[in-house]
């Protein structure tokens, strides 16, 4: 810090002593000297090592005299200009940020981050505090997405591990045979596995969206094995007499082998759309391409090469010694009592039923073998008693299996939640299970009676799947829009019928499906991005963000809030002193293990939670006191702990808390962001709110005058939240204008460049060189103290040295000038350009909100209320605009992906007509699926309470917008709706060639034939797919926000898959009957 009245006492200008600090600091290499056959570097050392080496730099020398810096200033080590700075809780503390490289697994970087902590962790500072405690510095994450990984990870993996659980009880209920059963579900685990070998083969990482691609391709993958497993019973079932038995698995795999092949390929290929996504969504959702292609790929591989020799010994093998049965079943008693002592309860039960029931076999087996004919005199009574207990016991192997497999899919599923006692979510599984599979079974059973009504009443039937196909468009569209000519046409003649009640009515009713880029993950943390006004210094920034972090972590459902406001040293974070990122990170629902999986403790009868010194709180007790799970007591049998108060059901109650407590004079509100999607959107659109209006213009005061009037207009928008419209006050920045007076200087001899390089030096302070410290590099910068530089009157002191000696102070140079200016410059594509940020209310899609803001603009624009200035121009940006793009580009894909399924089912068929017929199924799945997408909207929709759970609550039922996630459930189901269709006419066509006939009566019995021969499988696979469904639709994990938009076209489109196991057949029916017509 430079003395101004020692350089004026000894005549020495400014830049003289930025020069002498300068020569002070340089280190030369001399090349080298040879001594003695040796060879020495010279090199001549001159860095600045300690601040005495500054203090003796000369300036000047006078009368043989030098002058040093310490002579005329003074030397000392200072911080930096400050220009941000980081908040946990309320306290200041030092944070670093990891930037992951591009293409970097973010589990693998964040594993090796905390490796190094703790390598580093030792040699970390340590101090001795007064009363003896040695404290040592630590590294404590503030965010860390592991976390959100596995909890993620653990979402899915229980949604897998419930859909195998779930196919292998309806294959045992629907097939009714328990060898065929375990051959069915053999499927999964061995396809799976061969899934995960591919990933890693071909570098896909196991992320949510890669799994989700195994979650629904699983209706596919059994169905695979459904259709060779039930044909191969057929066959076995109808086997003549002395056929071997792989002669008869032989024929019926091959049978259906070319029609598994055909459905696997249009699944396959209906799938290239999601591989031609580019951008954000392409990344997205690539792996999940890549893991469903896999999936089917090893599905197919098993069921055509693995199944059938499984089916060889599952079938052949039988234990013929009875010696050796009953060493099995009394086996199973001792192994099932080992199960008790182990803590395998459930295991344990199974097989002691197991055993219990062989020998109970035997002893019945037995006591047949004494009956003689003569005990025909017991009465019906007795012997309807002895038919059902002989009937309990004939399939008392499948009844336990069917128990035990219901009562672990409602432990792990817990469908009704922790809360609720496991026997009552083991009734409602069975209930909803058993209904789903009853009405299955009834559609089984009628099916050939109601196949008959069909055939008789074709065009009455028709008009059924034609109807629900019209419905579908009308859902998706909107009434308006389908039937918008009709109302154009009226105009015509005058008749406005969109003023009428029925118009109304029913486009309130099927208004049409709003669209969004993407549903919003769970991060499991927020993002609070508001700002203070921008003449807010430092000292007020600290203060109110301290306030701020304090009262967010005071919200008992937060785990820390960790505040910044301006910028890290960084060039990637470019941000003023008046905005503040709060990243907050709040506690799961329930508590959970590393893994991301919840957690049992110990309770007692009263299900109160038992702590390790033996206490016991219930729930809400141990909220207050902060428990936490180093005293409560695991216990598998135990309950889950919630960590949330009664009244939070859902991330957006706590977000509803954070917005009440940040409410703090001079600083905005916020949209709800969450990390992870803040940076997207940043990167995408440099806006830090996920839509928003781009003012370009040539001016900085035009473009903010113009943002202040859409922000006004915005607000009135009605989709829009008022409190979340923010426009950038970019000329908010109070200057001081230091204005040159140019004669004066004249007058004085001296330049623009000598009066700023003053300005510049002794105001802000000017960095001189740099001092060389090992590794790190540390400025050295000249200015004078702060007390002469910190107010208008003292900078108007500063001495300016002229080119005759003389010292004038600089406010006799220039003239202050107090003016607003910005506090950043922001340009895109060669325009300043300004932000007006906004956010979409609750229930509201991004596209439809945008739509809404786009047409009050221009509504106001046309009357003349809101005038752009010449030079102006805007447009709107976020996330939508991602929508819009893969929108236009799945336009395009998705219908020349159809045509190639065309031309693989003609392959197939050799004919157009059948061809068509199998593609009526996409047509009913698209219909189904959107069906189930507008129920999801209607409020009234489940609205009952059963065992004390809303089914809305249970089922996530909630608006579902159209997102790419949507399509790319659409387009899996698409694959899925042409399978039943490939195999009910590869059966009509066997069916054809074997029963020749020329009469509509032939016709009509080979159709019925088939369609019996067909409905078991395509029942088991209907039902499979949807009941596997189930707990995806029911999961509130992290992730599975995505996960339910993704399922629930599938859902609903094999909900209508019903219908075309009758389309099909009618169809084929009638175009037989044509034939033989002509």
């Amino acid at each position: 810090d430079v003395n101004p009245d020692a350089l004026k006492a000894y005549n020495i200008p400014l830049h003289k002593v930025m020069q002498a600090v300068q020569k002070s600091n340089r280190d030369v290499g001399a090349k080298t000297i040879e001594i003695n056959q040796a060879e020495y570097l010279v090199r001549g050392l001159g860095y600045i090592k300690k601040v005495a080496d500054i203090e003796k730099a000369v300036v000047a020398v006078q009368e043989n005299v030098p002058i040093r810096i310490k002579d005329i200033g003074v030397v000392s080590l200072g911080p930096a200009t400050r220009r941000g700075l980081l908040d946990k809780g309320g306290t200041e503390v030092v944070g670093g940020v990891v930037v992951a490289r591009y293409g970097a697994n973010p589990l693998h970087v964040i594993n090796n981050v905390k490796d190094k902590i703790k390598e580093i962790s030792p040699g970390l500072p340590k101090k001795i505090l007064a009363n003896g405690v040695e404290s040592q510095l630590t590294i404590v994450p503030f965010y860390d997405r592991s976390g959100l990984i596995y909890e993620t990870l653990g979402t899915l993996e229980e949604a897998l591990s419930l859909q195998i659980l779930i196919v292998i009880l309806v294959v045992i209920v629907m097939v009714y045979n328990l060898r065929a059963s375990f051959l069915i579900s053999s499927l999964l685990p061995i396809a799976i596995l061969m899934v995960f070998i591919a990933m890693r083969y071909f570098g896909v990482d196991a992320n949510i969206v890669a799994l989700s691609g195994i979650a629904i391709a699983i209706g596919t993958m059994v169905d695979l094995g459904i259709i060779l497993s039930e044909n191969i019973i057929k066959h076995i079932d109808e086997a003549p007499v002395g056929q071997k038995l792989m002669d008869t698995i032989y024929n019926g795999a091959s049978e259906v082998s070319s029609a598994i092949l055909t459905a696997v390929s249009t699944t396959i290929v209906s799938f290239i759309p999601v591989f031609t996504m580019q951008a954000a969504e392409g990344k997205l959702f690539g792996p999940l391409a890549f893991t469903k292609t896999f999936a089917l790929i090893a599905a197919l591989i098993v069921a055509l090469f693995i199944l059938p020799m499984l089916a060889h010994w599952f079938f052949g093998a039988k234990i013929k010694s009875k010696k050796i049965q009953k060493g099995i079943n009394i086996g199973l008693i001792p192994v099932a009592i080992a199960c008790f002592f182990l803590g395998q309860f459930w295991a344990g039960m199974i097989l002691f039923a197991f055993g219990i029931t062989g020998i109970l076999k035997e002893v019945r087996a037995k006591k047949l073998a004494r009956i003689t004919t003569n005990s025909e005199n017991n009465d019906g009574q007795q012997n309807k008693l002895k038919k059902t207990a002989n009937w309990l016991l004939n399939n008392s192997e499948i009844i336990i299996v069917v128990i035990g497999v219901v009562w672990l899919l409602a432990k792990y599923w817990l469908p009704l939640g922790a809360s609720k006692s496991l026997m009552l979510n083991v009734v409602f599984v069975a209930l909803l299970v058993g209904s789903i599979l009853g009405m299955f079974s009834l559609l089984e059973h009628y099916y050939k009676s109601i196949l008959k009504w069909c055939l008789d009443h074709k065009k009455t039937f028709l008009f059924i799947p034609s109807f629900l196909i019209f419905l579908g468009v009308i859902i998706w569209l909107g009434f308006s829009t389908v039937f918008g000519f009709a109302s154009k046409g009226f105009d015509v003649i005058h008749v406005d019928i969109r003023t009428t009640s029925v118009w109304q009515g029913l486009e309130k009713t099927f208004p049409g499906m709003g669209k969004e880029f993407m549903p919003s993950l769970n991060e499991g943390s927020f993002l609070l991005m508001p700002t203070s006004m921008p003449h807010s210094g430092m000292e007020y920034n600290k203060n109110t963000l301290a306030q701020l972090d304090m009262l967010l972590t005071n919200i008992p459902e937060v785990d820390m809030a960790v505040g910044k406001m301006g910028r890290v040293e960084s060039a990637l974070d470019p941000a003023p002193i008046s905005m503040y990122e709060n990243i907050i990170n709040y506690h799961p629902e329930y508590m959970l293990n590393e893994k991301g999986h919840r957690v049992r403790f110990k309770v007692d009868k009263n299900d109160r939670f038992i702590l390790n010194n033996g206490d016991t709180l219930s729930n809400e007790e141990a909220l207050l006191r902060g428990v936490n799970n180093q005293v409560l007591i695991p216990d598998d049998n135990g309950n889950y702990f919630r960590n949330w108060r009664s009244h939070i059901q859902s991330p957006d109650d706590i977000w509803d808390e954070i917005v009440s407590v940040s409410k703090i004079p001079g600083v905005t509100s916020a949209p709800k962001l969450q990390p992870i999607e803040t940076r997207l959107i940043m990167l995408q659109t440099g806006m830090r709110a996920p839509m928003g209006i781009k003012v370009y213009g040539p001016d900085l005061k035009s473009i903010e005058a113009f943002g202040m009037q859409l922000e006004e207009i915005l607000k009135k928008v009605p989709s829009v939240k008022s409190e979340a419209v923010f426009a950038d006050r970019i000329v908010g920045k109070p200057y001081i204008h230091l204005n040159i007076n140019r004669e004066e200087i004249a007058r004085y001899g001296l330049s623009i460049e000598d009066v700023q390089q003053t300005i510049e030096t002794a105001i802000g302070g000017m960095k001189v060189t740099t001092t060389v410290e090992g590794r790190e590099r540390f400025p050295v910068r000249v200015r004078y103290p702060r007390e002469l530089r910190d107010n208008p009157e003292a900078l108007g002191s500063i001495l300016m040295s002229t080119p005759t000696g003389a010292q004038i102070p600089l406010s006799q140079l220039i003239d202050f000038e107090y003016v607003r200016g910005p506090q950043a410059i922001k340009s895109e594509e060669t325009f300043l350009v300004g932000y007006v940020l906004f956010d979409k209310k609750d229930n509201f899609s991004e596209v439809g909100v945008v739509n809404d803001a786009q047409k009050m603009i221009q509504d106001k624009i046309d009357a003349g209320e809101l005038i752009v200035p010449a030079g102006i121009s805007y447009k709107f940006s976020g996330s939508y605009e991602n929508q819009v793009r893969a929108e236009k580009r799945l336009a395009i894909i998705v219908p020349l992906v159809l045509m190639i399924v065309f031309l693989i089912l003609y392959f197939q068929f050799k004919s157009i007509a059948t061809s068509l017929m199998v593609f009526t199924g996409i047509a009913m799945a698209f219909s189904g699926g959107f069906f189930v997408l507008w129920l999801y909207g209607q409020s009234w929709f489940i609205d009952v309470t059963i065992f004390g759970t809303n089914m809305r609550d249970l089922f996530q039922v909630h608006t579902i917008n159209l997102s790419v996630a949507v399509w790319v459930g659409f387009i899996a189901l698409f694959g899925l709706a042409t399978d039943d269709g490939v195999l009910m006419a590869t059966y009509l066509d066997q069916s054809f060639e074997k029963n020749k006939t020329d009469t509509l009566k032939g016709i009509r019995m080979a159709i019925v034939e088939a369609g019996q021969r067909r409905i078991k499988p395509a029942i088991m696979t209907s039902a499979t797919t949807i009941i596997a469904l189930l707990p995806i639709l029911t999961s509130s994990g992290r992730g599975s926000d995505i996960m339910i938009p993704m399922a629930i076209p599938a859902f609903g489109g094999m909900a209508f898959a019903a219908i075309t196991y009758f389309v099909v057949p009618v169809l084929y029916c009638w175009r037989e009957e044509r034939k033989l017509e002509k």
